[in-house]
């Protein structure tokens, strides 16, 4: 699977790329005033992305088309019709578009898609109707949208606080070879967090070493690490993914982390052998039938 660029031109309308993204680390600091969790986590897009075409509008205001292998709301519910009302009516603006999402990537599997979308759709039609917002200014619909729309306005690759919104990027340049493994099970994120219990011995002494990592530069040893606090809560709500999880370790492929609050889950192949990455699959369609991928880290 090769990088490809996030925007291209496609006859009279702007197709753009909006790629999944794993969470390398994720920690909870505890619950906010607000009822939200204070989070700490380290999240990488990769190259797999679902897609969204900006076209002339033929009807009056916002048509949404959603198309692939995966379902989507085609509705005002889809964030991707929310992020474009929000971004024409904070300019002003009353444009006719057609907008069709290629839905690739599994809602409800902790990768992130609905958030991706939504920002590919803040930064497409800010580049297609030619508005020329700043970066920096579409961050304030993004926040509006969910948690980790900010995050895909940048990256690929930052350490997210707060509820996910508060961005720092990380500047190295971690170039990984990830095998995905796709559960054919929706997680709800709301219901996890519901039945999350917060342990903070675990958090700071987690805490203190991730960060300890980041400022060596060492994103691969955070990896190894497979620090996700939301695992025991999304396992004791879906035992099937924790039996998966177990099964793929015993075929030797480990560490088997949780992307999110689950249901993907990937290993990190620390050599980027794709050889090795195609014995994983082919070992795993074998031996248990679950779905899966090779992606790598994405430039952008």
């Amino acid at each position: 699977m090769n990088d490809k660029e996030q925007f291209e031109t496609v006859g009279e309308g702007l197709l753009v790329r909006a790629p999944a993204k794993i969470n390398l680390s994720l920690l909870v600091a505890g619950q906010r005033a607000d009822g939200f969790h204070e989070l700490e986590t380290i999240m990488a897009k990769v190259n797999w992305y679902d897609e969204i075409l900006i076209e002339p509008g033929q009807k009056a205001g916002i048509e949404l088309v959603c198309k692939g292998p995966h379902w989507a709301p085609d509705g005002k519910e889809n964030l991707v019709y929310r992020a474009g009302e929000l971004l024409l009516n904070s300019c002003r603006r009353r444009d006719d578009v057609k907008i069709t999402l290629t839905k690739n990537i599994p809602a409800g599997s902790g990768l992130g898609s609905a958030s991706s979308d939504a920002a590919a759709t803040l930064m497409g039609l800010n580049e297609y109707l030619d508005i020329q917002l700043p970066k920096k200014q579409l961050a304030k619909p993004a926040s509006q949208l969910g948690s980790d729309v900010a995050f895909f306005l940048n990256g690929p690759l930052a350490f997210c606080t707060g509820k996910g919104e508060k961005i720092k990027k990380l500047e190295e340049n971690f170039n990984f070879l990830a095998f995905l493994v796709l559960p054919d099970v929706s997680v709800s994120t709301k219901k996890v967090y519901a039945n999350y219990e917060h342990n903070q011995p675990l958090y700071e002494k987690l805490s203190s070493q991730i960060k300890g990592y980041i400022k060596k530069n060492r994103i691969d040893l955070v990896v190894k690490m497979c620090a996700n606090m939301l695992e025991r809560s999304c396992f004791s709500l879906v035992k099937s993914i924790a039996e998966l999880k177990a099964k793929i370790e015993s075929l030797g492929i480990r560490p088997c982390c949780l992307s999110g609050s689950g249901s993907t889950m990937f290993c990190l192949i620390e050599s980027g052998d794709e050889e090795i990455a195609r014995q994983y699959k082919h070992r795993l369609e074998e031996k248990i039938g679950c779905k899966s991928i090779i992606a790598s880290n994405n430039r952008w």
